[in-house]
């Protein structure tokens, strides 16, 4: 077995390999960029190699510099995470001549599964069903254009060389064709060092269902089950599960031994991941082979005891599987969500900035459910726009589906971030959207559940009272606690009011204490907590019902976080709140003449000039942030004034780019 090993990765998958590693006894390696000095892998690793700048051109995608750390340290072998390194033969060809073991797949395998032309063309010749498409390569946009159309729309326009959701656009039509050939050809470039470029008919109505292989060298392969991956944004993957609450057991078993079959035409050896598209008859078409650890292997790991790295460590070391597919076992359920640096309030625009404060769910086993965390960040460390926006992987594992989706509601309420923005309200919201929890998944889930944008999910006139219940009475604490330091509050029996307005949104309830606890107009709820003034959490019961919430404090009141919607809740006197309609409503103050860059990124292009006249929904330009580009568009008609920034300038969040007449 190894004594040491690099991770050619960083943040939370490299946190992850290092924390099997040291299970297993073996030292590990960090490699870092400038903009990850200060990262939790760096912390974790016995030690750490500087490889360059902050962009992964400049660092993690550099081959020569990973060799140059593996002969500094002497590690033996190489984990490459999934992303930068993880699928490029090249790589696994400079570590075998450099007598370093690849942990992951022969370069043979990597060359002909992790390229996606290829791969298609192969599983067409082995009679695998394949999505229609062309598998050439594509030169320009207008070929792009034509291909597109002779298909027929709706087409996916994919990377070769892509993963991730990185260089991957629907389009519906020529424009889009035209706009999404070029927006994936930069990011797969960007992303992979790659842009090259294939189309295929998009799916209507599809689910992602995906298949995990392990592999040896002695040329046994076995399936570990399915993962549904169908709820997705932009082609990325969002809510991962395992097992699939649509496959019965014969459509499992004959896409397991397809793919293992799969596996097995090129010597497949380590953990991989076959791809399908599944139809609503259960038909299912190869999509492609992700010849790396997949972001969502805790799900599969949950569910079958089976730690994915492990195996991957073993096998690179010569090692023969212990388990035969007789032996692999699907217990319960496992939930993922993904954890981002992005803001779904304003558009999932990316966030980058520090980590004021991390506070993640307590993580282990409780009462059967099993919380897990993995995640590369910590209280205040930093969120660069230089890499993937993910913060963490919350997971968890129960005895069914829907006490797994409970859990992960209940962990998501438990989890604290500040600094930036984030999805937990997002994510908690799809565990209670009813579609969700029925199981009624397809890839186009999100954009026809939220067409408009999330605004948080709606909640119950009981809800709102709860929410008014829990202000009040922690408003009152602050005020009992206040009056209690000498000088505070003089007089403060004679102060202290009798009842308050308490206003959530367009619900204004008076509140105030009797002897059976407090009477929201003319309800009455019995509440218990332990809650302190200060507490980053309410912790609680009303009328008996268990409430977690984030308590973000106000001069007015508390902003009330959980169930996936952050609530505002003000409490003030009651002729405070009578003087209320008097009060000029606050606007956002954004000028209706001028484009602000909404994310800090880096300008691509501009796609408009001075004294141009634009049509609403026109783009404007394109902006890159956390490898993905984002394109800016007219909110309506108007002619352009001037034009204040160029490709290659970086700009911060509201940076005017734009202005017009």
């Amino acid at each position: 077995m190894f004594q040491k090993i690099l991770i050619a990765n960083r943040g939370e998958i490299a946190c992850r390999v290092i924390r099997t590693a040291r299970a297993m006894g073996i030292k590990t390696v960090a490699v870092y960029s400038d903009a990850d000095a200060d990262a939790l892998h760096v912390r974790e690793a016995d030690e750490a190699v500087h490889i360059g700048g902050a962009p992964a051109s400049e660092s993690y995608l550099i081959i020569d510099k990973i060799l140059d750390a593996i002969k500094q340290t002497g590690a033996e072998a190489v984990h490459p995470g999934y992303g930068f390194l993880s699928e490029n033969k090249l790589f696994a060809e400079a570590l075998d001549k450099a007598g370093v073991a690849f942990i992951g797949p022969p370069a043979g395998a990597i060359e002909m599964m992790g390229d996606k032309i290829t791969s298609k063309k192969l599983a067409m010749e082995a009679g695998v069903s394949t999505v229609p498409g062309h598998m050439g390569l594509i030169e320009d946009a207008d070929e792009a254009v034509k291909i597109a159309a002779e298909i027929g729309y709706p087409v996916m326009i994919k990377a070769s060389a892509g993963g991730g959701g990185k260089g991957m656009r629907i389009a519906w039509n020529d424009e889009e064709a035209k706009e999404g050939f070029q927006s994936s050809k930069n990011e797969a470039a960007s992303s992979f060092g790659d842009d090259r470029i294939f189309i295929e008919k998009f799916v209507t109505q599809p689910r992602h269902i995906e298949i995990q292989v392990l592999g040896d060298k002695h040329g046994n392969v076995i399936y570990l089950g399915e993962r549904e991956c169908s709820i997705q944004r932009r082609n990325q993957k969002v809510i991962e599960e395992a097992p699939s609450p649509f496959l019965d057991a014969k459509t499992r078993k004959a896409m397991g031994e397809e793919a293992v079959a799969l596996s097995k035409a090129v010597d497949y050896c380590s953990a991989g991941t076959v791809e399908f598209i599944v139809d609503g008859d259960k038909n299912f078409y190869f999509l492609e082979m992700n010849t790396r650890l997949q972001v969502e292997h805790p799900v599969t790991e949950l569910i079958t005891g089976i730690d994915l790295v492990e195996q991957m460590i073993k096998v690179a070391a010569g090692e023969k599987l212990s388990l035969a597919q007789k032996d692999v076992k699907l217990n319960g359920w496992a939930m993922e969500s993904r954890i981002y640096a992005e803001d779904p309030y304003r558009g999932f625009l990316p966030s980058t900035g520090r980590l004021t404060r991390y506070r993640p769910p307590q993580e282990g086993v409780r009462d059967g459910v099993t919380v897990r965390n993995d995640t590369g960040v910590y209280e205040g460390g930093e969120i660069s726009l230089f890499y993937d926006p993910m913060i963490a992987k919350l997971v968890t594992h129960a005895d069914d589906r829907m006490t797994s989706i409970d859990a992960m509601a209940d962990a998501l309420d438990r989890f604290r971030i500040d600094g930036i923005r984030h999805n937990i309200d997002f994510l908690a919201a799809i565990m209670l959207h009813e579609r969700f929890r029925d199981g009624a998944l397809t890839t186009a889930f999100i954009a026809e559940e939220y067409p408009d944008g999330f605004e948080g999910a709606p909640l119950s006139l009981q809800q709102y009272k709860e929410r008014a219940v829990i202000a009040f009475y922690m408003r009152s604490y602050v005020l009992d606690r206040a009056s209690e330091i000498s000088g505070a509050m003089p007089n403060y029996e004679a102060t202290l009011p009798d009842a308050m307005a308490v206003q959530v949104e367009d619900h204004v309830f008076t509140a105030r204490f009797d002897e059976n606890g407090i009477v929201l107009d003319d309800e009455t709820f019995e509440l218990e907590s332990l809650w302190l003034p200060g507490d980053l959490f309410f912790e609680g019961k009303v009328n008996g019902q268990a409430i977690s919430l984030v308590v973000d404090s106000r001069p007015e009141g508390y902003v009330l976080t959980s169930r996936g919607k952050a609530q505002e809740v003000f409490v003030r006197s009651l002729r405070a709140q009578e003087l209320m309609i008097y009060m000029p409503e606050k606007t956002d103050g954004a000028s209706s003449k001028e484009l602000l860059c909404p994310m800090p990124g880096v300008v691509m292009s501009i796609d408009v000039e001075e004294g141009q006249e634009v049509k609403s929904g026109q783009a404007l330009a394109v902006v890159e942030a956390m490898k993905m580009e984002n394109i800016l568009r007219a909110e309506k008609d108007a002619t352009v004034k001037s034009v204040l920034v160029a490709a290659g300038d970086k700009l911060a969040v509201d940076d005017i780019m734009i202005e017009f007449e």
